[in-house]
């Protein structure tokens, strides 16, 4: 028999040394398949995961997004609540199963016993004593607690699961904002240099004219002034340009100072809305299928099989019993006989029926309380709904404003451009004012940036538009 106990002891030995080693890790209760493999699983093609080589230089939006998905704190976070999710799962599931456990207890023994006008009854005795037990627990039936457990954990999975999409979704779309951010400020950049250059040549142009005698004085002076203007937004723009760069930077887990380039914002033709249904439609559509609502939706589903959990705690519960030991206790006939060498064992195997028959009405009030949270939980979800509806409807105006600024944009910047022109011929040629000059190319500068800002506004809104419906995916990336 203490062969057999030695083996027992073996076997769970094993088992404590597997679990506690993350090196001998194992997924005996199969949750780890509900585990993305990487923080942008789902948006990430599983091809790359999270390995990227050198940096682009211009970066893409593709590969601005997915370093970002990979190592931004609010993704890898969302990740990690789905890995403890899943491990709930497990520890619902290990429920099912047995309990088994063992406990050797190995002692010095001193005993004596004086006793008093009788030495013969006396003794003093000494014996290395050793004593082993294994222990078995298993529940058979308890009333559905385990069942409201185990899909109490599931629904937090899959609400862990959408939150980690929505999550992914949510900086994807912050990614996006600050990307086309920079391509504005890049842009604009482009712009001032461009308005620093025309005002350089109108400044030339008028002092040139006062030389000859053919303008005033201020002429030359407003030009300058200006000139001035424009080196002052140069200044401002280049600023501008490296804060937005830093803040891209930033969201891709590089320090602000990485020195990214953006390729520049291009003029693309008018664009038309990606969502040819109608936003009634894509109301309807978000309200069922976005990640924020399916989460929420989890989440009441959770809470409500709680309830069932929390009530049939408090019912009765049948377990399968069972234990063996053994001990080398020595053993005496009586008073003043000496102690002789012993073993002695003792078995049982049986059924224990417990009946929590009272409990200081604490199970009452944790029942209500359970309740109460569902009651919560069922508003959450409806407050989602209400928000996802709101959000797709600001995005859709949003979008539909982009894109009609786009050909406004266009046709303004091609008027200013004109005019300039004209203006410019007119001064050099003597029969326009510097006023008009001066006013006709602020105009032009204007445009220009206006162009730029409402070509990545446009960017800007369709991947808003497309966060806040749960469509976005890298493909929405490589349309830059």
């Amino acid at each position: 028999m203490r062969r057999e106990f030695a083996v027992v002891f073996a076997v769970m030995s094993a088992f404590a040394v597997f679990d506690a080693n993350p090196v001998f890790a194992v997924d005996p209760l199969l949750t780890q398949g509900n585990i993305p493999a990487t923080p942008g699983a789902g948006l990430i093609p599983d091809m790359q995961g999270c390995m990227f080589g050198a940096r682009g230089s211009p970066i893409s939006l593709m590969e601005a997004v997915g370093r970002a998905l990979c190592h931004n704190p609010k993704t890898r976070e969302a990740w990690a609540d789905v890995k403890a999710s899943a491990a709930a799962v497990g520890v619902a599931r290990a429920a099912y199963l047995p309990t088994v456990s063992g406990n050797w207890q190995g002692v010095r023994d001193d005993s004596v016993t004086n006793v008093s006008n009788h030495p013969e009854l006396s003794s003093n005795t000494a014996a290395t004593v050793q004593s082993e037990s294994v222990s078995l627990n298993w529940v058979l039936y308890d009333f559905g607690g385990r069942s409201a457990a185990l899909k109490n954990a599931n629904a937090l999975l899959e609400a862990a699961r959408a939150t980690q999409n929505a999550a992914l979704q949510a900086e994807f779309a912050a990614v996006a904002k600050d990307y086309y951010a920079a391509q504005a400020a890049q842009g604009a950049l482009t712009s001032a240099q461009d308005v620093e250059h025309m005002a350089q040549q109108t400044m030339i142009a008028a002092q040139a004219r006062v030389e000859r005698g053919i303008a005033p004085v201020t002429d030359a002076l407003q030009a300058q002034t200006q000139h001035d203007e424009a080196v002052f937004n140069l200044t401002k723009a280049e600023g501008d340009l490296q804060s937005a760069l830093g803040a891209l930077a930033s969201d891709t887990g590089l320090d602000p100072d990485a020195g990214l380039v953006v390729p520049a914002v291009t003029a693309t033709p008018p664009p038309t809305p990606d969502y040819d249904e109608s936003v009634a439609l894509l109301i309807d559509e978000v309200k069922r299928t976005h990640p924020g609502v399916l989460a929420a939706q989890a989440q009441l589903e959770a809470a409500n099989a709680k309830v069932v959990q929390t009530r049939a705690q408090g019912l009765p519960s049948i377990s399968l019993v069972g234990k063996y030991s053994r001990d080398n206790q020595p053993a005496s006939l009586g008073l003043g006989i000496p102690t002789y060498p012993a073993t002695g064992h003792d078995a049982y195997v049986g059924v224990q029926v417990t009946i929590p028959f009272f409990e200081g009405f604490g199970r009452h009030y944790q029942i209500r309380q359970a309740e109460a949270e569902a009651e919560r939980q069922q508003d959450v979800v409806d407050e989602t709904v209400q928000k996802v509806a709101l959000d797709v409807w600001t995005s859709w105006q949003a979008l539909r404003t982009a894109t009609q600024n786009v050909t406004n944009s266009d046709a303004t910047l091609k008027n200013a451009t004109l005019s300039f022109d004209a203006a410019q011929h007119r001064y050099n040629h003597g029969v326009g004012n510097i006023l008009e000059l001066l006013n006709t190319q602020t105009a032009l500068a204007n445009a220009q940036q206006r162009r730029v800002q409402a070509l990545a506004d446009w960017d800007n809104a369709r991947i808003d538009l497309a966060s806040k419906l749960g469509r976005l995916d890298m493909g929405d990336a490589g349309r830059e």
